[in-house]
């Protein structure tokens, strides 16, 4: 079961609730018998992800933000021919 703090509380003891989360406890935070968040640990990364992956391979064209030709439009909306 989740261990329940009030918002007080959870302001008070922010530092060894956070340890806690990273332990893997569960911590729910609540206001007036409310609860409002869960406090979890990040799950933790296995490998670097590379950065730029594709970054030789794709180009954005200087209109990629134009407005799109009628027949395309229409197309999106549902109501090509």
């Amino acid at each position: 079961m989740d261990t329940v703090i009030n918002l007080y509380e959870a302001k008070t003891h922010l530092s060894d609730l956070v340890e806690r989360a990273a332990r893997g406890e569960e911590i729910v935070i609540a206001k007036a018998g409310r609860p409002l968040a869960r406090l979890v640990s990040l799950a933790q990364r296995t490998a670097a992800r590379p950065l730029g992956l594709f970054a030789a391979q794709v180009a954005m064209g200087p209109d990629f933000d134009a407005p799109l030709p009628d027949d395309v439009r229409l197309a999106f909306e549902g109501a090509a021919p």
